[in-house]
Protein backbone atom coordinates (compact mmCIF):
# COMPACT_ATOMS: atom_id res chain seq x y z
CA UNK A 1 0.00 0.00 0.00
CA UNK A 2 1.43 3.38 -0.98
CA UNK A 3 1.73 6.30 1.45
CA UNK A 4 -1.05 8.17 -0.38
CA UNK A 5 -3.36 5.14 -0.13
CA UNK A 6 -2.58 4.82 3.58
CA UNK A 7 -3.33 8.52 4.17
CA UNK A 8 -6.62 8.26 2.23
CA UNK A 9 -7.57 5.14 4.21
CA UNK A 10 -6.84 6.87 7.53
CA UNK A 11 -8.78 9.96 6.40
CA UNK A 12 -11.86 7.92 5.48
CA UNK A 13 -11.65 6.04 8.80
CA UNK A 14 -11.46 9.34 10.73
CA UNK A 15 -14.44 10.77 8.85
CA UNK A 16 -16.56 7.68 9.52
CA UNK A 17 -15.52 7.68 13.18
CA UNK A 18 -16.41 11.37 13.41
CA UNK A 19 -19.84 10.73 11.95
CA UNK A 20 -20.53 7.91 14.38
CA UNK A 21 -19.24 9.97 17.33
CA UNK A 22 -21.57 12.79 16.36
CA UNK A 23 -24.50 10.51 17.21
CA UNK A 24 -23.15 9.76 20.73
CA UNK A 25 -24.74 12.55 22.74
CA UNK A 26 -28.23 11.41 21.77
CA UNK A 27 -28.18 8.80 24.55
CA UNK A 28 -28.31 11.37 27.32
CA UNK A 29 -30.87 13.44 25.45
CA UNK A 30 -33.03 10.33 24.82
CA UNK A 31 -33.22 9.43 28.51
CA UNK A 32 -34.05 13.00 29.53
CA UNK A 33 -36.74 13.36 26.85
CA UNK A 34 -38.46 10.10 27.79
CA UNK A 35 -39.26 11.47 31.25
CA UNK A 36 -41.14 14.46 29.77
CA UNK A 37 -44.89 14.64 29.13
CA UNK A 38 -46.19 13.71 25.67
CA UNK A 39 -48.41 16.14 23.74
CA UNK A 40 -50.20 14.86 20.64
CA UNK A 41 -52.11 17.14 18.27
CA UNK A 42 -54.06 16.13 15.19
CA UNK A 43 -57.22 17.05 13.28
CA UNK A 44 -58.87 13.72 14.17
CA UNK A 45 -58.31 11.01 16.75
CA UNK A 46 -59.77 7.57 17.32
CA UNK A 47 -59.05 4.75 19.74
CA UNK A 48 -59.55 1.00 19.84
CA UNK A 49 -59.54 0.57 23.61
CA UNK A 50 -59.91 -3.21 23.52
CA UNK A 51 -56.77 -3.64 21.38
CA UNK A 52 -54.95 -0.64 22.91
CA UNK A 53 -54.43 1.23 19.63
CA UNK A 54 -54.76 4.99 19.40
CA UNK A 55 -54.86 6.59 15.94
CA UNK A 56 -54.11 10.23 15.18
CA UNK A 57 -55.03 11.44 11.72
CA UNK A 58 -54.21 14.49 9.59
CA UNK A 59 -51.48 16.97 10.46
CA UNK A 60 -50.20 14.96 13.40
CA UNK A 61 -47.68 16.56 15.73
CA UNK A 62 -46.16 14.79 18.73
CA UNK A 63 -43.84 16.48 21.25
CA UNK A 64 -41.97 14.95 24.17
CA UNK A 65 -39.16 17.08 25.53
CA UNK A 66 -37.00 17.93 22.51
CA UNK A 67 -38.47 15.07 20.46
CA UNK A 68 -40.83 16.11 17.66
CA UNK A 69 -42.67 13.77 15.29
CA UNK A 70 -44.75 15.10 12.40
CA UNK A 71 -46.73 12.87 10.07
CA UNK A 72 -49.99 12.38 8.19
CA UNK A 73 -51.02 9.53 10.49
CA UNK A 74 -49.62 8.12 13.74
CA UNK A 75 -50.79 4.97 15.45
CA UNK A 76 -49.72 4.19 19.00
CA UNK A 77 -49.76 0.52 19.97
CA UNK A 78 -49.64 -0.09 23.73
CA UNK A 79 -48.56 -3.48 25.03
CA UNK A 80 -47.40 -4.86 28.34
CA UNK A 81 -44.23 -6.93 28.63
CA UNK A 82 -45.37 -10.33 29.94
CA UNK A 83 -42.17 -10.86 31.96
CA UNK A 84 -41.72 -7.43 33.53
CA UNK A 85 -45.24 -6.02 33.43
CA UNK A 86 -43.76 -2.84 31.94
CA UNK A 87 -45.87 -0.84 29.48
CA UNK A 88 -44.30 -0.73 26.01
CA UNK A 89 -45.50 1.75 23.40
CA UNK A 90 -44.73 1.66 19.69
CA UNK A 91 -45.38 4.71 17.54
CA UNK A 92 -45.94 4.07 13.84
CA UNK A 93 -45.86 7.32 11.84
CA UNK A 94 -46.58 7.55 8.11
CA UNK A 95 -46.24 10.52 5.80
CA UNK A 96 -44.68 11.97 2.67
CA UNK A 97 -42.37 12.16 4.54
CA UNK A 98 -42.88 11.50 8.24
CA UNK A 99 -40.27 13.30 10.34
CA UNK A 100 -38.58 12.57 13.70
CA UNK A 101 -36.32 15.22 15.24
CA UNK A 102 -34.48 15.42 18.53
CA UNK A 103 -32.18 17.99 20.05
CA UNK A 104 -29.01 16.35 21.32
CA UNK A 105 -27.11 17.23 24.49
CA UNK A 106 -24.75 19.54 22.58
CA UNK A 107 -27.68 21.48 21.11
CA UNK A 108 -27.46 20.01 17.59
CA UNK A 109 -30.46 18.38 15.94
CA UNK A 110 -30.66 14.83 14.62
CA UNK A 111 -33.37 14.41 12.00
CA UNK A 112 -34.74 11.14 10.63
CA UNK A 113 -37.31 11.07 7.86
CA UNK A 114 -38.99 8.47 5.68
CA UNK A 115 -42.34 7.27 4.41
CA UNK A 116 -42.68 5.30 7.66
CA UNK A 117 -41.14 5.75 11.10
CA UNK A 118 -41.36 3.11 13.81
CA UNK A 119 -40.37 4.57 17.17
CA UNK A 120 -39.99 2.30 20.19
CA UNK A 121 -38.92 4.64 23.02
CA UNK A 122 -38.83 1.93 25.69
CA UNK A 123 -36.36 -0.06 23.57
CA UNK A 124 -34.47 3.07 22.36
CA UNK A 125 -35.06 2.06 18.72
CA UNK A 126 -36.04 4.23 15.76
CA UNK A 127 -36.51 2.55 12.38
CA UNK A 128 -37.19 4.65 9.30
CA UNK A 129 -38.11 2.98 6.01
CA UNK A 130 -39.03 4.00 2.49
CA UNK A 131 -36.82 6.84 1.21
CA UNK A 132 -35.11 6.91 4.60
CA UNK A 133 -32.55 9.49 5.62
CA UNK A 134 -30.74 10.65 8.72
CA UNK A 135 -29.22 14.13 8.93
CA UNK A 136 -26.95 15.53 11.60
CA UNK A 137 -24.20 18.14 11.67
CA UNK A 138 -24.50 18.63 7.91
CA UNK A 139 -23.85 14.95 7.19
CA UNK A 140 -26.49 12.67 5.70
CA UNK A 141 -27.11 8.93 5.35
CA UNK A 142 -29.79 7.70 2.93
CA UNK A 143 -31.10 4.21 2.27
CA UNK A 144 -34.24 2.11 2.10
CA UNK A 145 -34.22 1.33 5.85
CA UNK A 146 -32.21 2.94 8.65
CA UNK A 147 -32.29 1.73 12.25
CA UNK A 148 -30.83 3.80 15.05
CA UNK A 149 -30.43 2.66 18.65
CA UNK A 150 -30.18 5.72 20.89
CA UNK A 151 -28.84 3.67 23.81
CA UNK A 152 -26.06 1.69 22.12
CA UNK A 153 -25.39 4.53 19.66
CA UNK A 154 -25.50 2.18 16.67
CA UNK A 155 -26.80 3.10 13.25
CA UNK A 156 -27.50 0.54 10.56
CA UNK A 157 -28.57 1.44 7.04
CA UNK A 158 -29.72 -0.90 4.28
CA UNK A 159 -30.23 -0.19 0.61
CA UNK A 160 -32.78 -1.72 -1.71
CA UNK A 161 -32.19 -3.92 -4.74
CA UNK A 162 -32.18 -0.74 -6.88
CA UNK A 163 -30.30 1.69 -4.62
CA UNK A 164 -27.32 1.47 -2.30
CA UNK A 165 -26.83 3.25 0.99
CA UNK A 166 -25.30 6.70 0.49
CA UNK A 167 -23.35 8.64 3.10
CA UNK A 168 -22.42 12.29 2.62
CA UNK A 169 -19.93 13.59 5.17
CA UNK A 170 -19.14 17.20 5.96
CA UNK A 171 -15.60 17.00 7.42
CA UNK A 172 -15.39 20.64 8.54
CA UNK A 173 -18.66 20.40 10.48
CA UNK A 174 -17.69 17.05 12.04
CA UNK A 175 -14.33 18.43 13.14
CA UNK A 176 -15.95 21.57 14.61
CA UNK A 177 -18.45 19.40 16.48
CA UNK A 178 -15.71 17.15 17.87
CA UNK A 179 -13.76 20.20 19.05
CA UNK A 180 -16.88 21.62 20.71
CA UNK A 181 -17.56 18.28 22.45
CA UNK A 182 -13.96 18.16 23.70
CA UNK A 183 -14.24 21.71 25.04
CA UNK A 184 -17.51 20.84 26.81
CA UNK A 185 -15.92 17.77 28.40
CA UNK A 186 -12.95 19.81 29.58
CA UNK A 187 -15.11 22.55 31.11
CA UNK A 188 -17.29 19.93 32.88
CA UNK A 189 -14.13 18.31 34.20
CA UNK A 190 -12.82 21.72 35.39
CA UNK A 191 -16.16 22.44 37.08
CA UNK A 192 -16.05 19.13 38.92
CA UNK A 193 -12.50 19.72 40.24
Amino acid sequence: MTKISQIKSIGVSLLLTGTLLSFVSSVQAARKDLSQEITIKSKRQSADLKNKIASYLEDVSIRQGSIAITADIVQVFSNTDAKTGKKLDTYLAKGKPALFQQQLEDGSIISLQANEIKYQPDNYIITVSGNAQVKQAGSKVTGETITYNTLSEKLEAEGSSDHSVTTILQPAQIKARQEKNNQNKESKKDNND
